[in-house]
């Protein structure tokens, strides 16, 4: 049910106050029966229920047609968007305008089906309002009509988004003439689910500022080194973006060599010797006249100062000049070794994460037709905590399984998982295995057997040596047994650098069913 302006509220306390009135002879009667009060309450109830009903259907179709009259706005901006998603744009300037009327597109997209849902749980519960309506005063009852203010918020924070974005289109006028000056990128036939998981999501700002270090020629001596810092936590996107500058035209014929080190490569001194110093040795053999080099370092933590001093004077004896270098990392001490300002790449927002995930969840199915479903799945985006990974794995599972029973499942099994690693672990599964923490979850197909989930990791496809062939969905709602510790394919990515993620579990059973966690069933689903 739809909260009511001001004056739907009077016209619903006059419709009350009306019916009372013509009634109220009749009520004061001295000598009418039982069954002409229990008649004249039924007729009271049904003529203020039809009053209501019909002044709330007027209400929510006048909500309606002001939100879908504005939805051209959005089309708008998706228009832009898409338009520019398929440039090659090398503008700063024109990126950050395009950052920003996205970001204003993403929070638009989120709070109009944020609307829809809540409109959806609302007209849910009209009847047991209405129903219920007699119970109490008059006036209790009027508040209990309007009692959704978080609709009213969430209509009036919509209202002012469209109003900004709007003004945001109007100001691009210029930017939108610009765009066809950029060449057009080579693209399949269009489709945004597949377009959105076979491209990087939302770094393209990064992405330029990273080209634009590399390809900067040097002002200083040819032989100092050029550091660009990029940190931020775990699973964040920092080798998907580092993977995609390297794979950039520009960047690829700029460089002759590009070589990519790890921890293990730098933190022992005679593993340095023999593995980095090498690798600098054989890239300098291959080196062009014309042509630098660029070093790739990923680290998960701090590097020592020792350690970053033997990479510097390693590159220095063995290069006749200046090379570049990209340290990536989730420790915030690695800036100090930069040069120029550090990228930090944060969790996606929500609003961003719900455009994302919504698109890829429901492919080329009209998400406007399955409201239900819509539901489910900004609820299963709200749990997983701004992680890209999380959203393709699970997107991927419900573009999979469309279907309304799977989808509640699924939810429910979020929900289980979450709220047992909270109160055990103090914090949410996806946190734990970032830190490399263990999580425990139960399956639902058989509650019995408690997974434990000890490890997180992903390889390269030329790393692979054998692929797991047991998947998420096996080992969650099917039937899928086995002893001790085995391996599961969680999602292989389509985008550079083309990892496949894995989590290695082990199979635990529960002692006894007392100590088993409760679960209480809905629609055939576990619910929490």
């Amino acid at each position: 049910m739809h909260c009511c302006s001001p004056h739907v509220l009077a016209s619903v306390e006059s419709a009350v106050s009306t019916v009372h009135s013509l009634l109220h002879p009749l009520c004061d009667l001295p000598d009418k029966s039982p069954q002409m009060e229990m008649l004249l309450s039924a007729v009271l109830g049904e003529v203020v229920t039809k009053s209501i009903n019909f002044l709330f259907r007027k209400c929510s179709k006048l909500q309606e047609q002001d939100v879908e009259n504005r939805l051209g706005i959005l089309l708008r901006a998706q228009v832009i968007m898409d338009e520019a998603m398929g440039r090659h744009i090398t503008n700063q300037a024109m990126l950050l305008q395009l950052d920003m009327l996205r970001r204003a597109m993403h929070q638009g997209y989120y709070m109009l089906d944020t609307f829809r849902c809540q409109c959806h749980d609302e007209m849910d519960t009209k009847d047991q309002v209405l129903s219920q309506y007699f119970s109490i005063s008059k006036a209790n009852s009027l508040k209990g009509l309007c009692y959704s203010n978080r609709n009213t918020q969430i209509l009036e924070q919509l209202q002012k988004t469209l109003d900004n974005l709007s003004s945001m289109i109007l100001d691009m006028e210029e930017v939108v003439m610009f765009l066809a000056s950029y060449r057009r990128l080579h693209r399949q036939p269009y489709s945004m689910h597949l377009l959105l998981g076979n491209c990087m999501f939302g770094r393209q700002m990064e992405a330029e500022l990273s080209v634009k270090f590399l390809l900067h020629m040097q002002s200083q001596s040819p032989e100092e080194i050029e550091v660009l810092p990029i940190i931020g936590p775990g699973k964040v996107g920092k080798s998907t973006l580092v993977a995609h500058v390297c794979k950039e035209e520009r960047v690829h014929n700029h460089f002759s060599e590009i070589l990519w080190l790890h921890d293990h490569d730098l933190t022992d001194e005679l593993a340095f010797r023999e593995g980095c110093a090498m690798k600098l040795q054989n890239c300098v053999t291959n080196l062009n006249n014309d042509k630098s080099i660029l070093v790739v370092v990923e680290l998960v933590g701090d590097l020592t100062e020792n350690a970053w001093n033997r990479l510097c004077s390693a590159s220095k004896q063995c290069l006749p000049r200046g090379i570049k270098i990209i340290v990536t990392s989730q420790s915030e001490m690695v800036v100090r070794f930069g040069t120029t300002q550090a990228l930090t790449l944060s969790y996606l927002p929500q609003e961003a994460l719900w455009y994302f995930f919504k698109t890829l969840a429901f492919g080329s199915t009209d998400p406007e037709m399955h409201p239900r479903l819509v539901q489910l799945a900004m609820e299963i985006a709200r749990m997983l905590n701004g992680s890209l990974n999380g959203a393709n794995i699970f997107s991927s599972l419900m573009r999979d399984n469309f279907d309304i029973h799977f989808w509640c499942k699924l939810l429910a099994f979020l929900r289980e998982l979450i709220q047992y690693n909270l109160s055990k672990f103090g914090d949410t599964p996806f946190d734990l295995l970032n830190q490399n923490r263990p999580v425990e979850f139960e399956r639902i197909a058989t509650p019995s057997v408690e997974f434990l989930v000890s490890q997180q990791y992903q390889c390269s496809s030329q790393e692979e040596t054998q692929t797991p062939t047991i998947g998420l969905q096996d080992v969650i709602f099917g039937s899928f047994q086995n002893h001790g510790k085995f391996d599961i394919l969680l999602w292989k990515s389509q985008i550079p650098p083309y990892y496949s993620y894995f989590n290695t579990c082990e199979i635990r059973k529960l002692k006894t069913t007392g100590t088993k966690r409760k679960r209480s069933t809905k629609n055939g689903a576990a619910i929490i």
